[in-house]
């Protein structure tokens, strides 16, 4: 068994070529802008607890990295979507929920394979990725589908309209409650910011 302190244990570290570490770094994925903001980007990106990782469970992480190739990430990069989609990099976005997980490349596949047939092309992935890197843990049949169902019977937006949509706020894909006003706290997966 390997034990991972955090994210940077799941690959190759690209300084030391050990196959028990990666080099990760919080803020390149999302430069920030202001040291307030970076402070908080940097905090976004805490490590989780100590999580204990198979050998099965290492190939699992690397095979689902390869399917991010075709975006041409950096391994970091890639390290850091899979990290927050499966709560092995903290994300504000599941708050206290998320269990960490080991990805499953059946599922990430997938999800791709669904986002693309809404008429995404890569580089509207890329961009989705970047800014919701949590919707590759996301459920395909409870959240993802569920959601699109909503957003056409419910809002009648469809084709290049959600498309569109998105594109500008893809935390909608991951929307998992309507309290109607009255708080769940579960603010940030809650329709009400729709």
């Amino acid at each position: 068994m390997l034990i991972a302190t955090d994210i940077m244990c799941l690959a190759p570290d690209l300084e030391s070529n050990s196959s028990n570490s990666i080099s990760f770094n919080a803020k390149r994925l999302f430069p920030a802008k202001n040291l307030a903001f970076t402070k908080w980007r940097t905090h976004s990106a805490a490590r989780t607890p100590e999580t204990v990782l198979t050998e099965e469970d290492m190939k699992k992480w690397e095979a689902c990295r390869q399917v991010f190739s075709r975006f041409e990430f950096t391994k970091e990069e890639e390290d850091k979507i899979l990290g927050k989609a499966f709560g092995l990099v903290h994300s504000p976005y599941w708050g206290e929920e998320r269990e960490v997980a080991v990805p499953e490349l059946e599922n990430v596949n997938a999800i791709f394979d669904y986002l693309t047939g809404l008429g995404l092309s890569d580089d509207d992935l890329i961009k989705i990725l970047k800014k919701f890197p949590e919707v590759v843990g996301c459920s395909l049949e409870n959240e993802l589908k569920m959601n699109i169902q909503i957003l056409e019977k419910q809002w009648s937006i469809k084709g290049k309209s959600l498309k569109n949509l998105l594109l500008r706020n893809p935390k909608v894909l991951g929307y998992i409650i309507d309290c109607k006003g009255d708080c769940k706290a579960l603010c940030t997966r809650c329709w009400v910011r729709f």
